[in-house]
């Protein structure tokens, strides 16, 4: 994964917020700051100064003062441009999450934007961003790494569940609705509805927004769908949970990140010969 720093750069000029306050969590909270409402309420006695007190506030320097700030009000998207630039932005950072940078390495980064724009940066761009690449894999490979462990997990939760089944290869079929039809063979097409989500809930594709079912050929489909689809009868709606490995392994596709276990809910409608 090669990722350069004008494309990095992009991602966190146009669709970052500022960091929040700590820096355990991924999410990145508004810019908006909360300021206590002032009090209503008046105090049942006033008490008048003494002179020494009235000198003591005369005598405060300008130092002592206290500065206020407001937070920065966030860029409106005002025409189709701007829209567009923001998409942009979206589809750059979908580019490069698997480097999931920190909230203290996002305000870097945007240090580096502020410091471009003033001609003064930090570092020699020469020497330090041939190693971006080289931040991209290493921060590829514990992601991925993750990806592993939490979908080892997910599937040995989902295959304990009451009807659920466990294929030799690792997939968990669970039916959902039973079908009257016949069940497809690995060389047939068939025509579905589905949804396919992650094992966190994100949905990255369905046909059901589209209105529209898809026809595939399982010859060229993942093992998971090739493998899975075989058990479901036409008619017949089922869950099918797919390891990364008969899914897309360590390769990241549009919405889905390397070494994620997928979760796929298929209704067969057809086959399609």
């Amino acid at each position: 994964m090669i990722v350069s720093l004008p494309f990095l750069a992009a991602v966190l000029l146009l669709s970052c917020s500022p960091a929040p306050e700590t820096a355990s969590t991924k999410t990145v909270t508004s810019d908006a700051v909360e300021v206590p409402e002032p009090s209503i309420s008046q105090p049942e006695e006033t008490v008048e100064p003494d002179s020494s007190a009235k000198d003591a506030v005369a005598q405060e320097t300008p130092s002592q003062a206290v500065e206020v700030t407001t937070a920065p009000t966030p860029v409106s998207l005002r025409n189709d441009n701007d829209r567009t630039v923001y998409a942009l932005g979206l589809v750059l950072s979908r580019n490069i999450a698997d480097l999931e940078l920190s909230p203290d390495e996002i305000e870097i980064v945007k240090r580096a934007l502020s410091d471009a724009a003033s001609g003064n940066p930090a570092v020699e761009l020469n020497i330090w961003g041939p190693k971006i690449a080289e931040l991209a894999r290493a921060r590829a490979a514990i992601a991925a790494e993750s990806r592993d462990a939490a979908g080892a997990a997910f599937l040995n939760q989902a295959a304990a569940r009451a009807g659920a089944q466990r294929t030799d290869s690792g997939i968990v079929y669970h039916e959902l609705t039973a079908g009257s039809g016949t069940s497809p063979a690995a060389s047939d097409t068939v025509r579905v509805n589905y949804r396919g989500t992650l094992i966190d809930g994100t949905e990255f594709d369905t046909s059901y927004t589209r209105n529209e079912p898809a026809e595939f050929s399982l010859g060229q489909v993942i093992p998971c769908w090739t493998e899975g689809m075989q058990k479901i009868r036409v008619g017949g709606k089922a869950e099918l949970i797919c390891p990364a490995n008969l899914a897309y392994g360590p390769t990241s596709q549009p919405g889905i990140p390397a070494n994620s276990t997928l979760i796929f809910e298929i209704e067969l409608l057809a086959i399609v010969n």
